[in-house]
């Protein structure tokens, strides 16, 4: 009971240190690269931009972007649960700090860190996607269009970078209507290529937060032809704790049966499928292949809402089965 729960403490513990560096990576991405040369990203960073530029530094970043995670908040409650919610106000409110503190720094200097806009914007971008990802695969959340995210990757399959992309876009667009002292051909010569740069910054963030959450799940397939199947059979349940299925097949060429190995692991586990092979038999045939997903006992949960009726059918089958 003690050990249980000191691991908990410690599992909570490392999760929260990550959470706070990946929003602090999120932050000076954001406040350092990309808020200096006025580019409006996705996300409440993007609704804190457009105020923050909308009244000439009035209202700052940190100050909407707060308070707009308050109120989503209020709606996400129920689909993504407490503990969700709880690390979202936790990770909202370091943000939120963060981004006040750095803010007022980097705004505050003559000139951008990086005069460049193209590689400012680039640079920015891996930051906050790393901050991002790092983030969600620690079960917290920055806020904003993560929450949006986090409800609909509860809901569905749909990934959290595609989900940010579309709300993301429509925020980067809002740019346009940014107040601007010309003509509208002035308008369109000065905004359309910060509103481009935004685009740019979104697809980064995003293919960033997807490879950081994707390599944490990425799954390998092994098939593997072996005369020693039983013995590597034995030493993968053993030792990497990964099912085999065991098939029935036959060599063509030499007519004779033989015995095929299915594996699937995590792809950080595929050294060690491969030295298990190894050390049995060095003359074993393999094929290894990337999955795009794993679903069931021991990989990831299907997450499709099933409609009413599917969920009263499956329950009446289920209760069925057991009678029987």
């Amino acid at each position: 009971m003690a050990n249980s729960l000191k691991k908990a403490i410690l599992g909570n513990a490392k999760d929260y240190v990550m959470i706070i560096l990946g929003l602090l990576l999120y932050s000076i991405g954001f406040t350092a690269f990309i808020l200096p040369h006025e580019i409006v990203i996705g996300g409440l960073s993007g609704v804190g931009t457009l105020v923050y530029f909308g009244t000439h530094g009035l209202i700052p970043v940190a100050v909407t972007q707060y308070a707009c995670n308050l109120l989503l908040l209020g709606f996400a409650y129920k689909i993504v649960g407490k503990t969700f919610v709880t690390r979202t106000i936790f990770g909202a409110t370091v943000i939120s700090v963060f981004i006040g503190i750095f803010e007022s720094f980097f705004m505050g200097l003559s000139h951008p860190i990086i005069s460049d806009i193209s590689m400012s914007a680039v640079l920015g971008g891996i930051l906050c996607g790393m901050g991002v990802g790092t983030v969600f695969i620690h079960n917290g959340s920055s806020g904003g269009t993560d929450i949006v995210a986090a409800m609909v990757s509860k809901l569905s399959n749909v990934s959290i970078g595609r989900t940010m992309i579309v709300t993301d876009m429509l925020i980067v667009t809002c740019s346009f209507l940014l107040p601007y002292d010309g003509t509208l051909q002035e308008r369109l010569e000065a905004r359309v290529p910060l509103i481009v740069y935004g685009w740019i910054v979104t697809f980064i963030i995003a293919y960033c937060t997807d490879m950081i959450i994707n390599t944490n799940r990425q799954a390998t397939q092994f098939v593997i032809f072996s005369a020693e199947w039983e013995k590597i059979a034995d030493m993968v349940n053993k030792e990497a704790r990964r099912g085999v299925t065991v098939l029935d097949g036959m060599g063509w060429y030499s007519k004779k049966e033989v015995k095929i190995l299915m594996v699937w692991c995590r792809k950080i586990e595929s050294v060690t499928i491969f030295r298990i092979v190894k050390s049995i038999d060095p003359e074993a045939f393999i094929t290894q292949g990337n999955v795009n997903g794993v679903y069931g006992k021991g990989f990831d949960a299907i997450k499709i809402k099933l409609k009413k009726k599917q969920k009263d059918a499956a329950y009446s089958e289920h209760q069925q089965e057991i009678r029987k």
